[in-house]
């Protein structure tokens, strides 16, 4: 095994909106590759079909399902961000938060200075702590 790379499936055709949402509220943080659909392939010409970004030095896979499951994302999976600073969490949080769903909003919580729990607007859990 040369690696372990969480994965996430997007079925609204938004995985490249994501990506680029995601890599544009931290540092270091890119899209590596993207493959698209094209013409007369199994996925919607132009959609995602695999692509590679990194967070921070990790990375990630992400596709456009070209079909439609029954389950998305759920809460008890999801991507861990240890902040800095006061600023960085809160930034982060209200960021991702817009147009999604608090599951724990921003606060002091006893075992972390800071945490909050949320859902993106593209169902996507993540966990924002400030130790």
């Amino acid at each position: 095994m040369k690696k372990v790379t969480p994965f996430l499936m997007f079925q609204d055709g938004n995985a490249e909106e994501a990506m680029n949402f995601y890599t544009s509220l931290m540092e270091d943080s890119h899209i590596t590759k993207i493959v698209r659909y094209g013409a007369n392939e199994a996925g919607e010409e132009g959609t995602v079909m695999q692509a590679v970004f990194t967070l921070k030095g990790q990375e990630f896979m992400c596709i456009d399902s070209n079909i439609k499951h029954p389950f998305s994302f759920t809460p008890s999976f999801s991507i861990f961000l240890t902040c800095n600073s006061e600023k960085e969490i809160v930034n982060l949080y209200e960021k991702l938060l817009e147009d999604g769903q608090a599951l724990m909003p921003l606060d002091e919580y006893g075992f972390s200075k800071k945490f909050g729990w949320l859902n993106d607007r593209f169902g996507v859990s993540w966990q924002l702590n400030l130790p």
